[in-house]
């Protein structure tokens, strides 16, 4: 089983209009550390929702920013810790970086991990150097472009992370929803919460967002949220069943059958949600720490003992 579906050179990202002055950066095919970002082009400035994996994705995704304004980019909005959405921070040395103050304390708790080559295939991951934001929140911040009120708020309970926010801005009825939403690509909250995830999907559907820029993916619109949140159930009903059996969440994996779920990429995070399941189910609060070296070492054993496919 292959972690992703590409055999190919991946196409470079793209910048797309979402709205008047509002731009997803969008990285195919969305995979293992290959991640969304987007901006908002001001009279005065930018300000960017996440960066990137990488050194050489990041500078591409600034000069993806450089085709469409000369203004300088002001802010850097993190949605959560994860290094696909902040290794890049250090490539905006101009920009306050706003992020939840869970955020920070991860990043600054996880600097660059020395994992990064061993669970997954070998990437070029630049000069690194580990950004925490430096303005943090705990509920929320408003950020303001020109006239345009950009909402960040926190996801109030563990999600796709312990730290997750969205940015929402009400005037264009659109959501950059961080990795709570992924389009095409597996679903992952292993260092969250499942049941937590699928309560926050439900505030997100409440927001009546027209466009929905995921975390990973194409953009979309709202019927993403009832996709994710059907395979979250899907791994909550599944866990249930392999627990009283007595398996073990990767016994559970490869007994399951994902049905419409096969097809998204990186199938193998079953594996990891299995075990934020199981963790859940036996009484373990939502976003508790669990054993995330040995649900990784797993997802590669499901993967054919394989590293899990990264082309970032």
């Amino acid at each position: 089983m292959s972690s992703s579906r590409h055999d190919h050179q991946l196409p470079p990202g793209r910048v797309e209009e979402v709205a008047d002055r509002v731009y997803a950066y969008i990285q195919p095919d969305g995979s293992w550390w290959v991640n969304n970002t987007g901006f908002i082009a001001g009279r005065r400035g930018v300000i960017s929702v996440d960066s990137c994996a990488t050194e050489r994705r990041t500078l591409a995704y600034r000069e993806a920013i450089r085709s469409v304004t000369d203004r300088p980019i002001t802010t850097l909005i993190n949605t959560h810790h994860h290094g696909d959405h902040t290794f890049g921070n250090f490539a905006f040395p101009e920009a306050t970086i706003v992020g939840h103050e869970r955020t920070r304390e991860a990043i600054l708790a996880e600097g660059i991990p020395d994992y990064l080559n061993l669970a997954w295939t070998p990437v070029d991951w630049g000069d690194l150097e580990a950004c925490p934001p430096f303005l943090t929140y705990t509920d929320g911040v408003t950020v303001h472009s020109d006239e345009l009120r950009c909402e960040v708020r926190h996801a109030g309970v563990p999600a796709h992370t312990t730290n997750d926010s969205m940015v929402w801005i009400p005037e264009r009825s659109l959501l950059f929803a961080g990795d709570l939403v992924f389009n095409g690509g597996t679903p992952f909250v292993m260092m969250g919460s499942v049941t937590g995830s699928i309560a926050v999907l439900d505030r997100l559907r409440e927001l009546n967002a027209e466009t929905i820029v995921p975390g990973h993916g194409g953009v979309c619109g709202p019927e993403v949220i009832d996709q994710v949140q059907g395979y979250l159930r899907f791994v909550l009903d599944t866990a249930e069943r392999g627990r009283e059996a007595g398996l073990s969440p990767l016994e559970t994996a490869r007994e399951t059958d994902l049905g419409e779920y096969g097809g998204l990429l990186d199938p193998e995070r079953i594996v990891g949600n299995l075990h934020r399941a199981y963790a859940e189910l036996d009484g373990l609060p939502q976003g508790a720490p669990i054993d995330v070296v040995t649900a990784m070492l797993e997802m590669i054993d499901f993967n054919g003992g394989r590293p899990l496919t990264c082309t970032a």
